[in-house]
């Protein structure tokens, strides 16, 4: 596929526009998005309480089930 100019981007259907969006978001590799050093910090601390916070995780079945109990 070559260039796309924005009126054939507009001609896509919504589920092509979002299979492109796949494409480029997976074409763009880790190293290559900056990040703030807020943004590190973050990531750093939630590595650092990943064991920790684990333990009161509850999986998506059981959150289901409760989210499905809750309803009207």
């Amino acid at each position: 596929m070559g260039i796309l100019t924005p009126e054939e981007i507009n001609q896509l259907t919504v589920a092509e526009r979002l299979e492109l969006i796949g494409e480029l978001w997976d074409s763009i590799e880790n190293k290559d998005i900056p990040l703030t050093p807020a943004q590190l910090a973050e990531l750093d601390r939630r590595i650092a309480t990943f064991d920790e916070d684990i333990k009161e995780a509850v999986s998506w079945d059981d959150l289901k089930v409760e989210l499905i109990a809750r309803a009207p």
